[in-house]
């Protein structure tokens, strides 16, 4: 299971105590007898899109030894009970029936799988992805507190906010959270957030982020919800008199080999399919849902790829009635943006500082819809304190406030109308992203609301988008491998050993997009650091394998341990590979795949993770990368396949 860009923060431990598509690369190989002696589909059924078994289920599920936890779509949501009780009779255990959507989440082994994608009433079957969090007056910035003044506050409307649950008795919200649910999906090593500690819940006290669920080590890992909600209808908020539905939507992993980190917070694909689902069905009315989390980079429209085919239905009915998804961008400064903020009928909002710029590390392009304030926000958190982070995550409840605001006024005014309001009164940035001239609107609350005119272009001069550059010259000689200061090196297999298939982690693997550190306040008065914010870097310096071990070896590189932390999280958002089929979520882990060279999967696996890492680092591209990817990825391809596949990369 993965988690695709959604949200661009991730709460851990480890950040708490430290400084902080797709042109395949080659033909599929020809089908082996083992493929041509599969059972066939009977004449009279057939397939989805005339889909054989083996299309139908998603790339390197097939390689897994173990059981995964996937997502079975089906033709017909009337097929639940029927292809449910199928599943059951082959061992294959169903964990989640969607009440609507044709759906159901199932844990199985790559076989049980595999025989399930052979039924026709089965469209695909894919990994139940999760997803990370993502990260002046910043009301003054926006025209919000003159708005206020004019008595725009948001009264009558309300905001969704799809997190990790609120403080419900936090100060800062005065009573006015009117909605709670929680879905929060559980597998082995993965904890509901639920307070009743089931997989859902509906009612007073279901999305509680000050449960002992939350906590670790004295810790909560629960604030981000908080500190996203304080921002759109917060006392100190965008719209401080909307009401508040608060709905969990995280599970908490204490898994390292997973996380990357001691433990962190991931919201699954059926969880946030649900918890949409149930917002389109409340009759309070709602003006947005806040969407602060994200995946997979993207730099053109995703409406077609497989997870928009899942999420746009969902997004389009919610603006059916009236209601945005308002989506974090992603903070990888990247010319695009990362999943759903991809989806073309969500609202993707990128984040500017306090002096009117980009902000460094936000991405930016076409497809963004907006930018918000980002850098250094203060906003509650809970026990009743403040914070100050710094993200696309906080950004995006800026616009779900003012489409709070601008709904209150004009409640029959359709949202896409409103929208519209808010892109075409905004503040034009124009700068140059993907080698294009783009200007995108800085959001300008009080314009919208027609109380000023709108503001002057502002000309962006961010530092250079890397370009990429010729391998860095070859450092000094490998580090000893026995040396007690770094991982030690993976034992390779002995001599006619079969090339090994790498076993997947069992658990749900974060694509973490952008990581901010969470800062926790002593008191509501003292003073906070503002939080750093995990983004690629600028050096744009293309390594060897042998280079990049040398950097993730301890203390024998120049670059530091927490940016090569970092760089290990932006490669599990880019890479359906690290850490899904094979483990690269720390130094140590990453170290092994690096020095490992003894296959051809080995081989092809350290060309890509060096490649991920430079990309990371500032490189641009990822063409060559995610073909080579769809060869590891297959099931049927041979050494010659991988060995061609990593020798492309290394050129």
């Amino acid at each position: 299971m993965r988690l695709r860009p959604l949200v661009t923060w991730v709460t851990t431990l480890a950040l708490l105590t430290a400084t902080p598509v797709i042109p395949a690369y080659a033909d599929d190989p020809a089908p082996s007898s083992e493929t041509s002696a599969r059972p066939t589909t009977p004449p009279d059924e057939k397939l989805p899109e005339d889909k054989l078994p083996e299309d139908k289920l998603e790339d390197g599920l097939a390689l897994g030894e173990g059981r995964a936890r996937a997502i079975v779509e089906l033709t017909d949501a009337s097929q639940r009970e029927p292809i449910a009780a199928k599943a059951a009779e082959e061992s294959v255990e169903v964990v989640l029936r969607s009440r609507t959507q044709p759906f159901m989440v199932v844990e199985g082994t790559a076989e049980e799988l595999a025989a399930l994608a052979e039924d026709p009433r089965v469209s695909s079957v894919h990994r139940d992805r999760a997803y990370p969090p993502a990260e002046v007056s910043n009301l003054q910035l926006i025209g919000a507190d003159r708005a206020h003044a004019q008595g725009f506050k948001g009264n009558g409307q309300a905001v969704a906010i799809l997190d990790t649950g609120i403080d419900l008795d936090h100060p800062s919200f005065g009573g006015r959270v009117v909605e709670e649910a929680c879905f929060s999906a559980v597998e082995e090593g993965v904890t509901s957030l639920c307070p009743n500690g089931q997989t859902s819940m509906v009612g007073p006290g279901a999305a509680n982020a000050v449960t002992d669920r939350c906590l670790a080590a004295g810790v909560n890992l629960c604030e981000h919800g908080t500190h996203v909600a304080g921002i759109a209808a917060g006392a100190d908020g965008v719209a401080p008199e909307a009401k508040i539905v608060a709905i969990q939507v995280f599970s908490r992993v204490d898994d390292e080999s997973v996380c990357g980190e001691p433990s962190c917070l991931l919201a699954y694909e059926s969880s946030l399919r649900q918890a949409m689902e149930h917002v389109a069905e409340l009759s309070t009315p709602v003006a947005a849902v806040n969407l602060s989390l994200g995946g997979m980079l993207f730099d053109t429209s995703c409406d077609t790829s497989e997870e928009g085919q899942v999420f746009k239905p969902l997004v389009d009915a919610l603006l059916a009635r009236n209601i945005a998804t308002v989506v974090a961008a992603g903070n990888e400064y990247y010319d695009g943006v990362s999943f759903p903020a991809c989806v073309s009928s969500a609202v993707a909002v990128g984040a500017n500082d306090g002096n009117d710029a980009i902000a460094d590390f936000s991405n930016r392009g076409e497809l963004v819809d907006l930018f918000a304030p980002g850098v250094d926000i203060e906003s509650s958190v809970p026990d009743d304190q403040k914070a100050v982070h710094s993200g696309t995550s906080m950004a995006t409840p800026h616009v779900t406030g003012a489409l709070a605001l601008l709904k209150a006024r004009s409640p029959d005014t359709p949202m896409t109308e409103l929208i519209a309001k808010l892109t075409s009164t905004g503040r034009p940035y124009a700068y140059r992203a993907n080698g294009k001239d783009v200007v995108t609107p800085r959001l300008d609350v009080l314009a919208a609301l027609g109380g000023a005119s709108p503001q002057p272009t502002v000309s962006q001069t961010p530092a250079p988008a890397p370009t990429g550059g010729d391998p860095a010259p070859e450092p000094g000689p490998d580090p000893d491998p026995t040396d007690d200061g770094g991982p030690a090196p993976e034992p390779g297999p002995t001599a006619g050993t079969p090339d090994p298939t790498p076993t997947p982690p069992s658990s749900p693997v974060p694509l973490p997009t952008v990581t901010v550190t969470v800062t926790i306040t002593p008191t509501p008065t003292a003073a906070s650091t503002p939080a750093q914010v995990c983004t690629r870097g600028k050096a744009a310096r293309r390594l060897t394998a042998k280079q990049w071990a040398v950097e993730v070896h301890r203390s024998s590189g120049t670059i530091p341990d927490a940016t090569l932390t970092c760089y290990l999280k932006l490669v599990q958002k880019g890479s359906k590979v690290f850490p899904e089929i094979t483990k690269a979520s720390s130094l140590g882990t990453a170290y092994r795949v690096l020095k490992a060279s003894r296959t051809a999967r080995q081989r092809l696996d350290a060309a890509l993770l060096a490649g991920w890492l430079s990309w990371a680092h500032g490189t641009n591209g990822t063409a060559k990368l995610a073909g080579a990817e769809k060869v590891r990825l297959s099931a049927r391809a041979k050494a010659t396949a991988l060995k061609k596949a990593a020798r492309t990369l290394t050129k």
